[in-house]
């Protein structure tokens, strides 16, 4: 029969996996970077997801890291989002995403496959017409998706027939005016990042441009091409998933990934003699070894202000870290506010408005703060404003 644990006793693991229980020294990033990566969207979340984890983190610190030291490294990841992640770690957060079949790869990158159809292609094709012209285009440069996008779809439409290349210059649906065949490019990058051909070089304004890896780092991509273990690489992926956010169930491991629960067992499979089933108000699934650390976990205390999608509200059990009557105002289909833990518990949400170099955050609670915390909050929130280019900051309170 399998053990029954806690709410709070899970809640607590995940929270000590996350490293919120008690800040690191900063010579620990790039491990708190890696235990499940960090996603950056909207930018600069992930500095203040880094913030939240580890002592004295700066702007330039991060920057000297993804731009001189190189030992971060952005790309997009799970679910085609941005994230950063240790460069030595590069093939768990890539080659370890990669679905292995074609139909779990068009899930990945979802919204692909009209497109496909009407050009008569195979994602796999699109693919490989993608890096065919791909080094031709970008080595050397630094190119954001759009221009990157339109050059590449230029090139690749006069290697087509003409039948295949009317479809692929008539317009998508994907952006007004972009060519069907220019929407179906954007996708195929993403698995080219996955495949650890591309990542992103270090904001320019307000674009996050490419570069070709092996330009960009000196050298392959550590653990990838010819030098890929697949298997291992979705094995330790799927092992620091469970770490941070075990207990979980093979729905919740897909949803967070980006594909179908039907496709995870390529992934599931590898780790699942190393798991054991515990009952969290039913079936779920734990590594084994993390169970003593689960029965001893305690709550923290304190107060950190989380950016929108943290990795730690990156969960799909939502209901074990907020009460469903506040989901929607901690997750929304667009503009996800940032969320204020109060003693391991997510207490309510919170917005930035910069004016000028004085940086205002409207915190609205879920329930009245006492004194104390309030104070504490204070405290934090004049910490984050040199993340965000700030010299003061205010506090506006509100409870819902």
């Amino acid at each position: 029969m399998a053990e029954t644990v806690s709410r709070d006793d899970v809640v607590a693991f995940r929270l000590g996996a996350h490293h919120l229980v008690e800040r690191q020294e900063a010579r620990a990033l790039l491990d708190v970077a890696g235990r499940c990566a960090v996603q950056n969207s909207p930018p600069g979340s992930a500095l203040q997801a880094l913030h939240a984890r580890v002592r004295d983190v700066t702007p330039d610190l991060v920057d000297r890291a993804v731009a001189e030291q190189k030992s971060l490294l952005q790309t997009w990841s799970m679910r085609g989002a941005p994230y950063w992640f240790p460069t030595s770690d590069a093939a768990v957060f890539t080659t370890g995403v990669l679905p292995t079949t074609e139909s779990a790869r068009r899930h990945l990158v979802l919204g692909v496959e009209q497109a496909l159809d009407t050009l008569g292609l195979s994602l796999s094709e699109a693919v490989e017409l993608t890096r065919a012209e791909l080094r031709g285009v970008l080595s050397g440069r630094r190119l954001a998706i759009n221009e990157l996008g339109a050059e590449l779809a230029q090139r690749i439409a006069g290697a087509l027939p003409a039948a295949r290349r009317k479809s692929w210059r008539s317009e998508g649906p994907y952006a007004a005016n972009q060519p069907l065949g220019e929407g179906v490019v954007h996708f195929c990058l993403r698995i080219l990042t996955l495949e650890g051909v591309l990542c992103f070089a270090p904001r320019a304004g307000n674009k996050a441009p490419f570069v070709l890896v092996d330009e960009w780092l000196g050298h392959p991509l550590p653990g990838t091409g010819r030098a890929a273990d697949p298997e291992a690489a979705r094995a330790e992926l799927l092992h620091r998933y469970l770490r941070c956010y075990g207990p979980s169930t093979r729905k919740d491991f897909a949803a967070w990934l980006g594909v179908s629960t039907g496709d995870v067992d390529p992934w599931w499979r590898l780790v699942e003699d190393y798991l054991t089933e515990v009952d969290l108000g039913g079936p779920a699934w734990l590594r084994t070894e993390d169970l003593d650390t689960l029965r001893s976990a305690r709550m923290p205390s304190g107060v950190r202000l989380l950016p929108p999608r943290d990795p730690y509200t990156q969960l799909r059990d939502r209901e074990t870290i907020v009460d469903k009557k506040y989901h929607r105002d901690v997750w929304k289909p667009v503009g996800d506010p940032g969320t204020l833990l109060v003693d391991g518990e997510i207490a309510g949400t919170w917005r930035p408005c910069k004016n000028g170099r004085r940086l205002t955050l409207a915190v609205t609670t879920f329930r009245p703060l006492p004194a104390g915390k309030k104070k504490v909050l204070r405290d934090e929130a004049e910490q984050l404003a040199p993340l965000r280019g700030a010299s003061s900051v205010a506090v506006e309170l509100e409870d819902r």
